[in-house]
């Protein structure tokens, strides 16, 4: 009876792995500013006072943590009556961290996912390339080469993301200034 069992389990594992396998992605929500998510036009992925008809992505910014170490007298040193060292102090290093900058989230007002066509990530691809940011092929598509591309334009302004924030794209000149 237990070799039976051992069998048809043997048999049905690959076929459940296959089921959860193929219902994973309907647990999986589209991340803010993803093809396939909302925008700010239903209110969901927007800041409060946002203008309908944008589009926007929270970016997090993790914390950075230092780990401190130090020492600490755990001893005093033992002196005579004319202060020569008869034992020296003895010291314990004690180790810490410590928030140097706390974990931010930041709105930023990004493309609608309408304008993202493959035109206009060619587009982004070459002007990145152009200043040397970005050495693939021009193909249309927002891959990570791309987004590599596109954090390295963005964090010497001041936003370490991959996603295109509608400033950066006015900056490189792809969208017209808002008068």
């Amino acid at each position: 009876m237990m070799p039976s069992n051992l069998t048809f389990a043997r048999r049905l594992a690959p076929a459940l792995l296959l089921a959860a396998l193929a219902a994973l992605p309907a647990c999986v929500q589209p991340q803010p500013g993803s093809p396939g998510s909302e925008t700010s036009r239903t209110g969901r992925y927007a800041p409060p006072g946002a203008a309908p008809g944008t589009c926007w992505s929270k970016h997090t910014s993790p914390a950075v943590i230092e780990t401190v170490t130090s020492q600490v007298l755990a001893e005093p040193a033992q002196l005579d009556a004319s202060g020569r060292v008869l034992r020296p102090a003895t010291f314990r290093t004690e180790t810490s961290q410590q928030i140097v900058r706390p974990r931010q989230e930041q709105w930023i007002e990004i493309p609608c996912p309408e304008m993202m066509t493959p035109d206009f990530i060619r587009t982004i691809q070459r002007a990145l390339a152009a200043r040397g940011l970005y050495r693939g092929p021009v193909h249309g598509q927002m891959d990570a080469a791309t987004r590599a591309a596109v954090q390295r334009y963005q964090a010497p302004l001041g936003l370490d993301s991959g996603t295109l924030t509608l400033a950066s794209a006015r900056r490189l000149g792809l969208i017209a200034v808002a008068g």
